[in-house]
């Protein structure tokens, strides 16, 4: 009796267990193509670049809005990550780092494809930037 109980608590972790993996790990994802980013956001400056504070708002804000789908340090790991048709970045590499400003800013907010537009719901302009700000913490 008490091997068929540790048979099926063995049998139940093991299928817990692949259930989690099936929905924590990205199928079938693509990378996505390259944004063509407009002159006049390549070329935006960060009016609150050198804001420490303002990365805290920024923080405040990407756990609202971001998280789910890029993860807590922007490693593309959201809980939602997974249901992506496109992988949803890594914000930490020096190739995203080594973007200016204003293209991240585009891209964040304006969106294309599965990245949609948060102009409309984060509409506070220094809100924006701090989200930017932020982002810019998620460095290796």
């Amino acid at each position: 009796m008490q091997k068929s109980k540790n048979v099926l608590a063995i049998l139940a972790v093991i299928t817990a267990g692949l259930v989690v993996m099936a929905f924590s790990i990205p199928q079938d994802q693509k990378k996505a193509g390259p944004w063509e980013v407009p002159a006049k956001y390549e070329k935006m400056e960060n009016p609150y670049k050198d804001d420490a504070s303002i990365a805290k708002v920024g923080k405040m804000l990407w756990s609202k809005h971001c998280k789910s789908c890029h993860g807590n340090m922007g490693l593309g790991d959201g809980p939602k990550a997974a249901q992506l048709e496109t992988f949803p970045g890594d914000f930490s590499t020096a190739e995203f780092q080594g973007q200016s400003d204003g293209a991240i800013y585009y891209k964040s907010f304006v969106g294309r494809d599965e990245m949609p537009s948060f102009e409309k719901k984060i509409t506070d302009e220094e809100d924006q930037w701090a989200i930017v700000n932020y982002m810019r913490t998620m460095n290796k």
